[in-house]
């Protein structure tokens, strides 16, 4: 089977990362790829080392009529089986042919975006759903969840990052955007004493989030890591994984830190409130609630034993269902009954 998988998105972010795990995992498997991104070298590189040809393309705005063509003439070149676009910009552009056109969603997208698509895979139970609330046929939408491969690396080096070795390290790994409620975190560090917050990750907030520290009192017991390619690193360094997200679809942040045994505790939003099992894999607070937060996280870190629990608990999960092999499995049980169905 030979597989075009083109990702038309920013150069950071979750999407983004697991479309390079993703290619690299079904090249670990045999799956011959070829790769259509826009024109990031560092991502290039990635995959080209996973042996997948890659080319580069701008994936402008509408006026943009060289992507449509350049994209059907590799296509054409490539020969594929299956074409996977990635989120809108890329599946509107699409290029029709003897191929099977299929779409990734990993939110609750205009559909308008996804006409090219024969099939399409949702990456929780919800977006499948809603996916077919608007109109696509059931048979042909897929709920795949993502994985997180697991690095064999050293816990990151404490020091260099200015945390005392017997600091309680929190960690957040998320852009540095509304929709991720950094600030929540770091309201709730107010009555988390002792505690050090990591925050891996870059965006537009990060002046204001810096000065909202420095007037809660806490910049000396918080670092702004920026963007971080050592996410295994990170986590085997930290105690507790925090997702304060008031929005998140998925949460890919929450399946790393099982994979890592890193105990993790998020806000209830769309994503983490469907992944976890309260009190057994991890633990839920109520979006935007600051206090809430700031008490559970004493909780847990206070109780050595619920530590083990959510570890425990975590473990299994990735291990029934969102191992690498579980979720490559999936992706190519799709693409062959998109071959057979059209």
């Amino acid at each position: 089977m030979r597989v075009l998988q083109v990702m038309a998105s920013g150069i950071h972010g979750g999407a983004e990362v697991f479309y390079e795990d993703l290619v690299q995992a079904l090249a670990r498997v045999g799956v011959e790829q070829s790769c259509v991104i826009r024109p990031y070298p560092a991502r290039a590189a990635i995959l080209t080392a996973a042996g997948c040809p890659v080319s580069m393309l701008p994936f402008g705005g509408p006026l943009d009529l060289i992507t449509p063509w350049k994209l059907k003439h590799i296509a054409v070149g490539a020969k594929p089986d299956v074409i996977l676009g990635w989120m809108n910009r890329a599946c509107r552009n699409l290029p029709r042919g003897p191929w099977v056109n299929v779409g990734r969603l990993g939110g609750y997208y205009d559909l308008k975006y996804y006409r090219r698509c024969a099939h399409l895979i949702c990456n929780t139970p919800d977006i499948a759903a809603y996916v077919v609330r608007e109109g696509r046929d059931a048979a042909k939408v897929h709920y795949i969840p993502n994985f997180c491969p697991v690095v064999r690396t050293p816990a990151a080096d404490r020091s260099l990052l200015v945390t005392p070795p017997d600091a309680r390290v929190l960690l957040i790994l998320a852009r540095l955007h509304e929709a991720k409620g950094i600030d929540v975190a770091l309201r709730a560090l107010v009555n988390v004493p002792g505690a050090v917050l990591w925050i891996a990750g870059e965006g537009p907030l990060e002046a204001s989030l810096k000065r909202l520290a420095f007037d809660l009192g806490i910049a000396a017991r918080v670092r702004f890591l920026g963007w971080r390619d050592d996410r295994s690193a990170l986590l085997r360094a930290a105690d507790v994984c925090l997702v304060p997200s008031r929005h998140e679809p998925f949460g890919n942040v929450v399946v790393n830190a099982w994979a890592h045994e890193v105990p993790v505790i998020a806000c209830a939003s769309q994503g983490p409130g469907f992944l976890i099992a309260e009190g057994a894999d991890g633990l839920k607070v109520p979006v935007d609630d600051a206090p809430a937060l700031a008490e559970t996280i004493n909780q847990l870190l206070r109780d050595p034993a619920l530590v083990l629990t959510l570890i425990s608990g975590g473990r299994a999960r990735v291990a029934a269902e969102f191992s690498e092999e579980a979720v490559v499995g999936r992706y190519r049980e799709v693409f062959e009954a998109a071959l057979r169905t059209g």
